[in-house]
């Protein structure tokens, strides 16, 4: 009778689940497994840090709206994925993590890179956690967790193989494999409530749809743009959802705080807002009522009920797929006659420029040798490819870029998220080009953020990933370094400055084609170099730390109330009376 192990019935599990790619570093407790890729036609993309295996299993699935993949091995390998499980998590990623483990008998002895339970670390942070313990039940448990990562609200899901378990013999004719379902159906609104929605719609004279994560598929993206044509209501989107409407589209506002400056600057505030699939919270606005006006109606769909009424109560709550309800909107929409909104939408538009171009006279050089991070930006992002995926990691860096920046598709314009992780973007980079087969992909981080895993230059090469890594190089933490210089004043800095590194120099020993970047006008030449590459590139480029992006400011809050007490990145501290 034929005989196979553990590791086989894995592969052959996840390849008849559809799983073409899988991210990894090697760990012993994984060969049964990963020399059986290679048969089931899985691609193995090995990583040097299992954190960029996660990140960039997070990326892939984001880009795809399939499962992604991280295969990590046992003890420290599980522990270094711990930060990419809960960055998907928090961010709501349906992200397949398994882990090695010691042998099942030697439990309890000292055994190497063991000696704490992974399953219950991990099941906090994701929507099941398991422990195969007996090499029969592999196919059917990797189906199990595939399916929950993918239904309802996506996000992780963790399964540990004990190795004794990977090399386990199994008979080849015993084992029934897993099918992906013919058809799989999600939430959709009642009819009452698409009425309820059409309705306040049709009454606001200010509306606006905001959409978040939830709405990144692409066929909620299409749907997106035909309610949005059919009913004239401008679409903008929290930093989750870039892309979930082209770029160059009548319709598209830009960005969610965009509705802030229609508020304070125009005083023409939104009065109805419709969330799709987006979260209200940091990317919202929180608690401050400026992007969604306390006073405005409020409606808001998303296929996890945990999250509706999370800051307010909502004056329409709908639980249901994004897609779906938009569908229904759409079926329900045809055939009426919507107001006019070409103004409404003309002043958020314009507002939106007007956000983009705060230093557009400032010197794009503003001392010898060192670039203001505005025209660096600029720069990059007029001269990049247009099909070209982005993955953005840092603080201010990407803040400079935001305005200018624009995705291809749905899910192709990623980075820090709700954990605020620095170290996702190699990671992430590297999951969007195997998501996109030679197709062009750009990290655009600060110094800061590209120390974390600088050796994934060496991932980037080895595997000949058309990644351009874009660093705006201002020898500092510049977000916590101009956070300081507003709460504690310029002579209270504290572990915020970094070396001008020479990073091109470390992507060039890497096996990358690099350049360093100290002049405006070489900027946009070099970008267009360094895409033309036919693997991995880097450009390092000189920027002004002096120069301090407005949000920075914002973030910090009210630094003249007398009775409260201004904290980075969250409410002020009030005084107690």
């Amino acid at each position: 009778m034929a005989r196979i192990n553990g590791g086989v019935a894995l592969a052959k599990s996840m390849r008849a689940l559809g799983v073409r790619e899988v991210f990894t570093l090697h760990g012993g407790h994984l060969d049964a497994f990963l020399v059986a890729c290679a048969d089931e036609d899985i691609r193995l993309t090995d990583t040097r840090h299992e954190a960029s295996a996660g990140h960039a299993a997070e990326a892939y699935a984001r880009a795809t709206g399939q499962i992604g993949v991280c295969v990590i091995t046992a003890g420290p390998g599980f522990a270094n994925a711990l930060t990419a499980m809960v960055d998907a998590w928090v961010d709501a990623m349906p992200v397949l993590f398994i882990a090695g483990s010691p042998p099942l008998r030697e439990v309890a002895t000292n055994p190497l890179q063991g000696g704490f339970d992974q399953v219950a670390m991990a099941a906090p942070v994701t929507k099941w956690s398991h422990r195969v313990t007996n090499v029969e039940r592999i196919p059917d448990l990797v189906d199990k967790a595939v399916r929950t990562a993918l239904s309802g609200r996506p996000g992780p899901v963790f399964l540990e193989v004990p190795i004794d378990i990977m090399f386990a013999p199994l008979a080849a004719d015993a084992m029934v494999l897993p099918t992906r379902p013919s058809l799989a159906t999600k939430p959709a609104p009642a009819p009452e409530a698409v009425e309820a929605i059409l309705t306040l719609l049709a009454e606001a004279s200010r509306p606006a749809v905001i959409v978040g994560g939830g709405a990144l598929s692409r066929r909620c993206s299409a749907l997106l743009s035909a309610f949005a044509e059919l009913t004239g209501v401008p679409v903008l989107a929290s930093s989750k959802a870039n892309g979930a409407m082209p770029a160059g589209h009548r319709l598209n506002a830009g960005p969610a705080g965009t509705l802030g400056a229609a508020a304070r600057g125009a005083k023409q505030p939104a009065d109805l807002v419709i969330l799709i699939g987006a979260r209200a919270g940091l990317f919202l606005g929180g608690r401050g009522g400026v992007i969604i006006p306390d006073d405005a109606k409020l409606v808001q769909i998303d296929i996890d009920g945990a999250e509706i009424g999370r800051l307010r109560a909502p004056d329409i709550a709908v639980t249901a797929d994004s897609a779906e309800a938009l569908a229904a909107l759409i079926a329900a929409a045809k055939g009426r006659a919507w107001p006019d909104r070409d103004a409404w939408v003309s002043l958020l538009k314009q507002l939106r420029e007007a956000g983009a171009a705060p230093f557009k006279d400032a010197p794009k050089e503003t001392r010898p040798g060192l670039i203001h991070p505005f025209h660096a930006a600029r720069a990059v992002a007029e001269a990049l490819s247009p099909e070209t995926a982005i993955a953005y990691d840092g603080g201010e860096a990407p803040a400079w870029f935001q305005p200018f920046g624009r995705s291809p598709g749905p899910g192709l314009y990623i980075g820090n998220g709700y954990l605020g992780a620095l170290g996702v973007g190699q990671g992430y980079a590297i999951g969007l080009a195997r998501a996109r087969p030679d197709k062009p992909v750009a990290i655009i981080m600060g110094d800061g953020a590209a120390g974390f895993h600088i050796a994934e230059f060496d991932t980037m090469a080895r595997h000949r990933l058309p990644i351009l890594t874009v660093i705006f190089n201002n020898a500092s933490w510049g977000m916590s370094q101009h956070g300081q210089e507003l709460v504690f004043g310029k002579q209270n800095l504290a572990v915020v400055t970094l070396a001008r590194s020479a990073y091109h120099t470390v992507a060039e020993g890497f096996g990358c084609w690099a350049e360093q970047i100290t002049r405006f006008e070489d900027i946009a030449p070099a970008v267009r170099r360094a895409q033309a590459q036919a693997g991995p590139s880097c450009l390092n480029i000189m920027t002004d730390p002096e120069v301090a992006h407005p949000a920075t400011a914002m973030m910090i809050g009210r630094l003249d109330a007398e009775d409260e007490i201004a904290i980075p990145y969250y409410e002020n501290i009030p005084l107690s009376p």
